[in-house]
């Protein structure tokens, strides 16, 4: 955008970064589709939808944290390195 500027962090804080990012908009879907699926388009919707993506995340985010070293190297045992 144009006139919008803001400090960026140094690349060194992707490795958390990222799993915030990624566990706040996959918490958001799950839980979302999950609170919908038990209750249906209802107010009780409304309101446990926040509750339930808020305690979602809050597993979701040291869980990723703690998994993705693990990932990276079974993705690199799995997929071959670029040539």
């Amino acid at each position: 955008m144009p006139g919008l500027s803001f400090r960026r962090l140094p690349a060194r804080y992707a490795t958390v970064v990222m799993p915030f990012f990624l566990s706040v908009l996959m918490t958001f879907v799950v839980s979302g589709i999950s609170t919908l699926k038990a209750l249906g388009p209802t107010a009780a919707f409304i309101q446990t939808w926040p509750v339930s993506w808020a305690l979602s995340w809050v597993v979701a985010f040291p869980t990723l944290l703690l998994v993705l070293p693990v990932v990276r190297r079974l993705v690199g045992l799995v997929v071959a390195p670029p040539a």
